[in-house]
C-alpha cells in the first residue's frame, strides 16, 4: 500500500497541470485579435515545456513562467529583449494584455486568453 502512494505522488509530480499540458507543445499560436479588433502586427505565444511560455512580440522575443493549473493562466514576470521597431505601440498593447489575462481555452487550433474584466485575446495556430 505504501508503494501505491509513493507511485501516485510520483505521477502527480510528473504531470503538467499548466496550459502546456493541454496545448500542443509543438504549436506556435499567432495573435489575430485583441478585444474583437484585428491585431495586424505579428505576435506569437507557445508552450513548449511545463511551466513556461515564450513567443515573439512585434519587436522582441519574450519568455515567462506559467505555473498555475489550466484553465487559469498567469504569465510573468515577462522577460523580453529590448529592440526598438516601428511597432512598439502594438507590442506594448500585446505585453499589457498578456500580463492581464487569467483564463485560457484551447480548442483545436484556436487559443483564447481572457480576463474577468472582459479582455480577450484570440490566437490561431500557425
Amino acid at each position: 500500500m505504501r508503494w501505491f502512494f509513493i507511485f501516485t505522488a510520483f505521477l502527480v509530480s510528473c504531470s503538467d497541470e499548466s496550459i502546456s499540458g493541454f496545448a500542443n507543445r509543438d504549436t506556435v499560436y499567432r495573435l489575430v485579435e485583441i478585444d474583437g479588433e484585428v491585431f495586424s502586427a505579428r505576435a506569437t505565444i507557445a508552450f513548449p515545456e511545463p511551466g513556461r511560455a515564450h513567443g515573439e512580440g512585434p519587436c522582441n522575443a519574450w519568455s515567462a513562467p506559467q505555473t498555475v493549473p489550466y484553465p487559469w493562466i498567469m504569465l510573468g514576470p515577462i522577460a523580453a529583449t529590448k529592440r526598438a521597431c516601428p511597432d512598439l505601440q502594438a507590442e506594448g498593447r500585446y505585453f499589457a494584455a498578456l500580463g492581464a489575462v487569467t483564463l485560457a481555452e484551447v480548442a483545436g487550433d484556436v487559443l483564447i486568453l481572457s480576463s474577468d474584466d472582459g479582455l480577450e485575446m484570440v490566437f490561431n495556430a500557425e
